[in-house]
């Protein structure tokens, strides 16, 4: 058994429709005058450089969007589902004794809500953002950040799950076992084999 796994976000544990597609279809508004800000300035915000909340400020109109942004936020937010099945996962492999964490390329308020809104502070032993380290997957630094924080657990000792094979080779290159997420069915059949 690995004494510490660590898990994705969004793509395995989060599921959801991307909020350009979401909001684009729900207030009938172009998907692409959506995109500028994922693509600039929401990259900031996700290695904690920039804020989501005053930067979407310049966009809110441009999307006629009439209320206010902590309203657009939540909006947003409420997209996100948890996948039940991993979750429980998760608390038997706790139960038996494995460090579980949480390791995502996430903005400030975003890691906040799956924090407190989604009970992520309750699933996990800790929660890896990478607005808070200050880098994101798949950098070698954000590992190495988690790595330090989760000592003395050693490398070789953490299995790293993420649905995204560029962050998998990475945590591998970094000295991490490391698999990817592509369904639950296939996700049981390894966490059975490690037992």
């Amino acid at each position: 058994m690995m004494k510490a796994m660590i898990f994705d976000a969004d793509g395995m544990l989060v599921q959801e429709e991307s909020f350009s597609e979401r909001f684009a279809q729900d207030f009938d508004v172009p998907a692409e005058s959506i995109m500028p800000f994922f693509e600039n300035e929401f990259q900031l915000c996700l290695v904690g450089k920039a804020d989501s909340k005053i930067d979407l400020q310049k966009y809110i109109a441009h999307w006629g969007w009439q209320e206010s942004v902590d309203s657009l936020i939540e909006y947003w937010f409420s997209g996100a589902k948890v996948d039940q099945d991993i979750s429980e996962t998760i608390a038997k492999l706790r139960k038996r004794g494995t460090k579980c964490f949480l390791a995502t390329n996430q903005e400030f308020y975003r890691s906040e809500y799956f924090a407190q809104q989604l009970g992520f502070a309750d699933i996990f032993d800790a929660i890896f953002c990478s607005a808070i380290i200050g880098y994101k997957k798949p950098q070698g630094e954000f590992f190495a950040a988690i790595a330090k924080q989760i000592s003395p657990i050693r490398k070789n000792e953490v299995l790293f799950w993420d649905d995204k094979l560029e962050n998998v080779n990475a945590a591998k290159q970094f000295g991490f076992q490391a698999k990817q997420y592509t369904n639950y069915q296939s996700f049981e059949t390894i966490i059975k084999k490690l037992a």
